[in-house]
């Protein structure tokens, strides 16, 4: 890996386009290296997890109207769409935002968290999108995953976003434009005109993961995959971008991020080098935020643990200053204790989580937040004991760079009634690579199988596992038919534009 400084550069400076991050991101995707066997094994092993939960969320409200959308706009070639049956095709942005929204909407797929965060499974539906209307193989799709999750991770371990309050999809839109990219074997130019294109249309505030959320939590990763795609084809037709996007005098650094005489370091293979950042992503088990993973790991098993939790007196969290301030009571957001707060608000309170997790031993995709779950007595007495306060060590934990010692759990301090305490921690969750049971390709055949039960035939689940597991060997038909169909799926009757 080449670390790359970069800066903003005032107008009468001189900035090669050669040594700009966008064109260096560019290079990276048009690096013709092969794929590493592990690497396409996972991403063979995050498709299969894709849609898992695009399955389980396939009713939903969001999904359903992202995916009405997308049926305003039939095309051919054309690309699919999670639900609807393979004949039906349609226009790739569009296809791209009714399935990024359906991957995202339980808030249950891949994550990467460093100096950003990430959800890397976010540059799947794009680029799923334009392979099938393009009629790529199975190899060109994994080598334009590969990229995908190479760009995201890479600029999530050096460039911070929310610091700024900024949303973290400011850095999918460039992944996602590299990925296509590669996919489509297309010049460093076009590519880097994409790249800026697409970072310029998705930068946008962290509002839409604060206070009472809203489902835009599932769109916006959605729209920078859908904005990545018209990016490369404005770029393909000969468009350019504003330019230098990240380095300019009035660009990203310079008035979105820390200024004009702020530094970043952006790791990025150098020529020749295999793309594996997929590797350093993980999944969940569990249906909430990530840093909630491994907690509610501690609370089913401390849950299991003590007799009556009604002898609870408080329960202190402490933990990283991300989840403190995010998820916990650092955020100060009154919504995250309110027993009518919205699903996706509720997944984002690991005083709800733990202390659902810790009553129910465990935690469902759908059972676990609904209304009459959220408002149990017992559920909200438990939940308001517990509070979350930052803790150095965790902090530092959950921003090394050692794998060994990178964290996203916690200590838990429960004082009881009686004045006696109970003391526990975790570092990582279970599924994590270093957790006690880390995901293989079994739990995520499991995980698909068990959120697709009662909404995919056995005959279609079989028959989407075998294509995906046999990624490598698919012909273009056989990508046009990576995607499910969903018996009896009704139109919600909700009327818009189109």
């Amino acid at each position: 890996m080449i670390d790359h400084e970069v800066r903003t550069y005032k107008s009468s400076e001189e900035l090669a386009r050669e040594d700009q991050l966008a064109w260096k991101i560019a290079e990276v995707a048009s690096d013709p290296v092969p794929v590493d066997d592990d690497v396409t094994d996972m991403v063979i092993n995050r498709i299969i997890d894709n849609a898992s939960v695009a399955a389980a969320s396939v009713r939903r409200s969001a999904p359903a109207h992202a995916r009405e959308q997308a049926q305003a706009h039939p095309y051919s070639p054309g690309a699919t769409v999670f639900g609807l049956p393979l004949g039906e095709r349609f226009s790739p942005e569009w296809a791209a935002w009714a399935n990024g929204v359906a991957v995202r909407e339980l808030d249950f797929h891949d994550t990467f968290l460093a100096a950003e965060y990430s959800h890397p499974g976010d540059n799947i539906p794009p680029i799923l999108a334009v392979a099938q209307h393009k009629g790529v193989d199975g190899r060109d799709l994994i080598s334009g995953i590969a990229t995908g999750y190479e760009i995201q991770v890479d600029l999530v371990k050096g460039m911070c976003l929310h610091e700024h309050k900024i949303d973290h999809v400011a850095h999918l839109g460039p992944s996602a434009a590299a990925g296509i990219g590669t996919l489509l074997h297309l010049p460093t130019e076009v590519t880097f005109q994409a790249i800026q294109q697409a970072l310029h249309v998705t930068t946008a505030t962290r509002q839409s993961r604060k206070g009472e959320i809203s489902s835009w939590k599932a769109y916006a990763p959605a729209f920078a995959g859908k904005m990545a795609v018209e990016a490369v084809d404005r770029a393909m037709r000969g468009e350019g971008a504003p330019n230098p996007i990240y380095e300019g005098a009035d660009g990203f650094i310079a008035w979105i991020l820390s200024g004009p005489e702020a530094r970043y370091t952006i790791p990025l293979p150098g020529k020749g080098e295999s793309k594996r950042a997929i590797l350093d992503t993980y999944t969940k088990e569990h249906s909430a935020e990530y840093q909630a993973q491994a907690l509610i790991d501690l609370a089913r098993k401390l849950g299991g643990e003590i007799e009556d939790l009604s002898t609870i007196k408080r329960i202190v969290i402490h933990t990283s200053h991300h989840t403190h301030n995010v998820i916990g009571t650092g955020a100060n957001d009154p919504q995250k204790m309110d027993p009518g707060a919205s699903r996706e608000t509720l997944d984002h309170s690991i005083m709800y989580i733990f202390a659902v997790a810790m009553e129910d031993r465990g935690w469902h995709h759908e059972d676990s937040y609904a209304p009459e779950r959220a408002s149990r007595p017992e559920t909200v007495a438990l939940w308001h004991k517990i509070e979350t306060t930052e803790d150095k060590e965790w902090t530092r934990r959950y921003h090394s760079t050692d794998p060994n010692e990178k964290a996203f759990g916690g200590r838990v301090e429960i004082e009881f009634e009686d004045g006696s305490t109970l003391v526990d921690e975790i570092a990582v969750a279970d599924a994590h690579p270093f957790g006690a049971r880390p995901f293989v390709r079994a739990n995520y055949i499991e995980k698909f199988r068990t959120l697709t039960a009662g909404i995919l035939a056995e005959a279609e689940a079989n028959r989407f596992l075998d294509l995906a597991e046999n990624l490598p060997n698919l012909d273009a038909q056989g990508v046009a038919e990576l995607s499910f169909t969903v018996d009896g799926l009704e139109h919600t009757g909700s009327k818009g534009i189109f």
